[in-house]
């Protein structure tokens, strides 16, 4: 004989029956407590920062705020070179960087770091969100970190307190300041200028005391730690394309639960399309704050690119015949299958 039930029992369940459906896979997800570190070497407000809060708001929301990530900013932490060594002995977890500073222990990154090979950014973000940039990442497990995708730092480009730079020689004999990667030094010096290389957090007191004349980086880093008070000339010469890396020591990574990993690379995707439709606007925002503060931008002519691009090619072919053939090419493949991207 079946028992009867209440019309008033009958909704309570109906309606327990409906919040287990809309909230019970989220409560019994596999995600516990946990605190992480978040070093980034720009100060807060630059695109590099707005890309760290962004991710580090989605993993919150989506962990119920069970993932705490505090964010050091302004090379609190150390140098990305510093930070990448504490990633690897699971003492920091979380950064974000340019591939760059990882070439060292990876070679095969250096291939984004080939002088004028990115047109333009939607080139840039095929090329990295594709297969390519999965290759590249492939490679960063064994090596101690976790690699989630890419988010910009925008095209790198020269200031200096000496002088304009219209055409190549101008370039000559600048003390520039650039990334601890030897592709940057060979290339800078292959343009004429005295390659510095230098963590970002010495770059400020080395331009105010005259240790180096310039510096490349992209418009908004020169605002955000304000070089404009120690640089008069912003030349934009685009030498190379930036991005950022979200990265996770794989200590980290591997006390992960599945949930907890879904969740990161959901926030990186979420966080990566936020951010870089910010650091484009904020490059156009950067060139008026320069201007406003007595820096005189000037575009280069692409006659003097092209000299530029054609003196950096030995560098490029050096670089080049450092890596596996077969990824150089595939690499070439993927530019030139993203060609027509404007």
């Amino acid at each position: 004989m079946q028992a009867r039930v209440s019309k008033r029992t009958f909704l309570s369940l109906a309606l327990a029956t409906a919040l287990a459906c809309a909230f019970g896979p989220a409560n019994a997800a596999d995600i516990k407590e946990r605190t992480a570190k978040f070093p980034i070497v720009n100060p807060i407000d630059h695109p590099q920062g707005l890309g760290a809060q962004k991710f580090v708001e989605v993993v919150e929301k989506k962990s119920g705020g069970k993932i705490k990530i505090k964010i050091h900013a302004s090379g609190a932490l150390g140098g990305e070179q510093q930070v990448a060594a504490a990633m690897q002995g699971g003492t920091v977890e979380i950064s974000m960087m340019s591939p760059a500073q990882l070439v060292g222990t990876i070679k095969e990154f250096v291939v984004l770091d080939f002088p004028f090979v990115f047109a333009n950014e939607k080139q840039a973000d095929a090329v990295l969100d594709g297969p390519f940039g999965k290759k590249l990442m492939d490679l960063m497990p064994a090596k101690g970190w976790v690699g989630l995708g890419f988010m910009e730092q925008g095209y790198r480009s020269i200031s200096n307190s000496k002088r304009p730079i219209n055409k190549l020689e101008d370039i000559k004999g600048l003390k520039l300041r650039t990334i601890l990667n030897p592709l940057y030094v060979d290339m800078l010096n292959a343009l004429g200028a005295n390659a510095v290389p230098m963590p970002f957090p010495e770059v400020y007191t080395a331009l105010e005391t005259k240790t180096i004349d310039g510096q490349e980086n992209p418009e908004t880093s020169v605002d955000a730690s304000k070089l404009y008070e120690v640089q008069k000339y912003f030349s934009a010469d685009r030498h190379i394309y930036n991005p950022q890396m979200l990265m996770v020591s794989k200590k980290f990574w591997d006390s992960l639960s599945a949930d907890e990993k879904k969740i990161f690379e959901e926030a990186l995707v979420e966080a990566r399309d936020v951010q870089r439709k910010a650091a484009r606007a904020m490059t156009e925002k950067s060139r008026k704050v320069l201007i406003e503060h007595g820096m005189q931008l000037n575009e280069i002519a692409p006659a003097e690119i092209a000299r530029m691009k054609e003196v950096v090619k030995p560098v490029t072919e050096k670089y080049a015949a450092q890596l596996d053939p077969a990824l150089v090419k595939a690499f070439y493949a993927e530019l030139d299958k993203v060609k027509n991207l404007k």
